[in-house]
């Protein structure tokens, strides 16, 4: 073989296995993306079936229904526009409560429940995450517009 020729082969090789380790490196990069989706969003269809993303908004009071196991914890989340059913297995944080803002991370299932692994309350009375508050604010104008 001449020179030419196992340069090219070494260059190939090369390219091969930066094509393999690029591609494994932006599966990774998939698999741990989250998205934010607002309970309208998830009532239009838009959020993902099955697979992990993060919904926001706020705790609809009177909501909170704790279940026998102590553990169990179910809520409604809203943007003012629409509800969307959440379960919630685990402690909840200290900041959270009905009527304020929170962000539940976790799965859609088929019969439209939020199956959540993680809640997040917010720190204080006056932060809401740009996210949701930008979606308060498109409900409040989608609802505005439909009236």
């Amino acid at each position: 073989m001449k020179p030419r020729h196992k340069r090219f082969l070494l260059i190939g090789i090369a390219l091969t296995l930066l094509a393999g380790a690029t591609a494994l490196v932006l599966n990774a990069f998939n698999d741990n993306l989250v998205f934010f989706h607002t309970p309208s969003e998830v009532a239009a269809g838009k959020a993902p079936q099955g697979r992990t993303f993060r919904i926001g908004g706020m705790v609809v009071a009177g909501s909170v229904q704790r279940a026998a196991d102590g553990q169990t914890v179910r809520f409604m989340i809203t943007d003012t526009a629409q509800v969307v059913p959440v379960v919630y297995k685990g402690a909840l944080p200290d900041l959270f409560k009905e009527a304020k803002g929170a962000v539940a991370q976790g799965k859609l299932g088929a019969d439209g429940v939020f199956t959540a692994s993680e809640v997040l309350a917010k720190h204080d009375e006056n932060y809401m995450p740009p996210e949701a508050k930008d979606a308060i604010d498109q409900a409040h104008a989608t609802a505005k517009t439909l009236k």
